[in-house]
């Protein structure tokens, strides 16, 4: 059971992103293929998270199988259609594994506070956190594309905050994104720019001390 709000503590609930906090992605058959198609390699990736093309992805406006179609169009000129669909697909399709440090840090945190994992996500989001057997991680998933609201828009992070049942001040919000990070600490959340483990250990040392 968490404590009670405001005991001695810093924040009263942690806002933790997903996607290269919790999970991380091999790339290595998506270089290989772009390799092989005498791309430089993250030409894919640089196509495919243009704010046109994987905007309506996370805000649920269009399927996974769209987003590859969308990625293809963007390829077009640079490699044949048959190679732009591979290459989405293998970026679609990409093995992801989640970092038990990581994990093991935010199951430690959710004993003392709540924990609400607030991800820029297409929706296949839950899909992928059973594949990870992370479905309870979390007291709330807060995904982009069920919400219709994507980071680093400040009504997201609000929601999260909402779904945590605390003010956003009394928020510890975690991220890799730097944008989404100013966005929180704007709200007056404890924001952590997250690059490893540890930053988020340093983070959260107040509860666990």
């Amino acid at each position: 059971m968490a404590d009670l709000p405001g005991a001695g503590r810093p924040f009263d609930a942690v806002l933790c992103d997903i996607d290269n906090v919790i999970r991380h992605f091999d790339s290595t058959h998506l270089e290989a293929l772009e390799r092989a198609a005498g791309l430089a390699e993250g030409t894919t990736k640089k196509v495919a998270f243009a704010p046109e093309v994987d905007g309506p992805l996370l805000l649920g406006r269009i399927t996974e199988q769209e987003w590859v179609a969308s990625i293809a169009r963007g390829l077009a000129g640079l490699v044949d259609e048959e190679t732009g669909w591979a290459l989405g697909t293998a970026l679609l399709e990409s093995p992801f594994h989640a970092d038990e440090a990581v994990v093991t840090l935010l199951r430690r945190a959710r004993v003392r506070v709540p924990l609400v994992l607030v991800s820029n996500a297409t929706l296949g989001l839950e899909r992928d956190l059973d594949a990870l057997g992370l479905t309870e991680l979390a007291d709330h998933v807060v995904s982009s594309a069920r919400v219709g609201l994507a980071k680093p828009d400040p009504r997201i992070l609000e929601l999260g905050a909402r779904r945590a049942g605390v003010r956003p001040e009394r928020c510890l919000f975690v991220d890799d994104t730097l944008e989404n990070v100013e966005t929180a600490a704007a709200l007056g959340m404890t924001a952590v720019h997250f690059h490893e483990a540890a930053d988020l250990e340093r983070a959260l040392e107040p509860l666990f001390a």
